[in-house]
């Protein structure tokens, strides 16, 4: 049995060269969206209103990491979670007291946020290095075929890895050696974003282009293959269709989105799409057994149900805010804003039930929920812990 893990902008088109072939890397929807609303036309977020707390939330400690400008995420195992900053700075955090576990300076940037199994961690660097710490100490680094956006996966004493390139690595995680690499077809254009890569029971599954794949983590092989979305329209960008994190897992269900394309469920068991359902969103979503949360590309929150994609409630309060994917919190689903804000909303109809404020800089990383603590990070750099009462 494979472990299950426990997913920000980037300002301008960067240019890659991966095996040979060139590639155009989106940063997130902050450059699509740019190019069709600009200047005084680009719509303002929505006025927020005052909000009677109904769930009551404590903060109860703050820690300081680092600015954060790659697609952050917050690795959590049991009481503690562990992150990383722009710059090469990763620790290990008690999301009980806010203390470091470890901290350490690899003195090299990063381009994807952090994976571990509680005990091994790994990082991408901007060179195209992985690296494996354990315990606060590098244990060894190894030179990938392609950049990375998505943090490493790590299970069963391996490190698994989704490169731009649209291929999967996996390496022996104690010497670094690497067991085996499933490529798949390439398209022009990738997501600066952090795509799909977890395992469910014995199958590891990898989000390649529109496309949700399940390999034996043995040998890489292919297993079964879904389609979630088609690439459409007349250019390389319209045709984008990356699968982002982070995903809903409920048993052996999982729902995905497809970038701004659609959303759908799959029984990863079997390798089998329960549904999906055109939307325009490009950040990941969350779900609980009955509904499936998800943020639009213009803030609208809204939400199908699990068992057959039809619409549930949906919400306008926060358009057009910056919003991250949402996390569900007990009764609530947490969502970040470009402001500095977390929002709760209810999970049963979307009504605001508290919001919390930080540093006044962007939430870059899908609110985490580590044990009882409720994790937040900024794009400035500070990690926020909060008690949901």
């Amino acid at each position: 049995m494979i472990g299950t893990p426990s997913s920000p902008f980037a300002a301008s088109w960067l240019s890659a060269l991966f095996s040979g072939w060139r590639y155009l890397v989106t940063g997130l929807a902050l450059v699509l969206l740019a190019s069709c609303s600009g200047g005084a036309n680009q719509p303002k977020p929505a006025q927020l209103k005052p909000v009677v707390p109904v769930v009551a939330v404590q903060q109860i400690w703050t820690a300081r990491l680092g600015t954060v400008s790659f697609p952050m995420t917050v690795s959590a195992s049991g009481n503690s979670l562990i992150a990383a900053a722009s710059d090469g700075v990763v620790a290990a955090i008690d999301a009980r007291t806010g203390r470091d576990i470890w901290r350490l300076n690899l003195v090299t940037p990063l381009a994807a946020g952090v994976g571990s199994d509680g005990r091994m961690a790994a990082v991408v660097t901007l060179g195209n290095e992985l690296v494996v710490i354990v315990d606060g100490r590098e244990i060894w680094r190894e030179k990938l075929t392609a950049q990375a956006y998505t943090a490493p996966f790590v299970a069963g004493g391996r490190i698994f890895v989704l490169t731009a390139d649209r291929a999967v690595h996996a390496f022996d995680g104690n010497s670094g050696r690497k067991l085996w690499t499933q490529q798949r077809p390439t398209e022009p254009l990738v997501l600066r974003q952090a795509g799909v890569l977890l395992a469910v029971g014995d199958t590891l599954v990898a989000g390649l282009a529109g496309r949700i794949a399940g390999l034996n983590p043995a040998n890489g092989s292919l297993r079964w293959e879904v389609p979630i979305a088609s690439p459409r329209g007349i250019n390389d960008v319209e045709r984008l269709v990356d699968l982002v994190g982070p995903v809903s897992r409920l048993n052996e269900v999982l729902c995905v989105r497809a970038f701004q394309a659609s959303v759908g469920c799959v029984n990863a068991d079997r390798g089998i799409l329960q549904w999906t359902k055109p939307a325009d969103g490009s950040v990941g979503l969350d779900g609980d057994g009955r509904l499936v949360f998800a943020v639009e590309s213009d803030g609208k929150v809204v939400s199908w149900k699990r068992a057959d994609g039809e619409s549930g409630w949906s919400s306008d309060q926060l358009r057009y805010r910056g919003l991250t994917a949402p996390r569900v919190v007990g009764r609530s689903i947490a969502i970040g804003d470009a402001s500095g804000f977390v929002h709760l909303l209810s999970r049963e109809d979307g009504t605001l039930v508290n919001r919390l404020t930080t540093d006044g800089s962007a939430i870059v990383a899908t609110p985490t929920l580590v044990g009882e603590t409720l994790v937040v990070v900024t794009r400035a750099g500070t990690i926020f812990g909060f008690r949901p009462q």
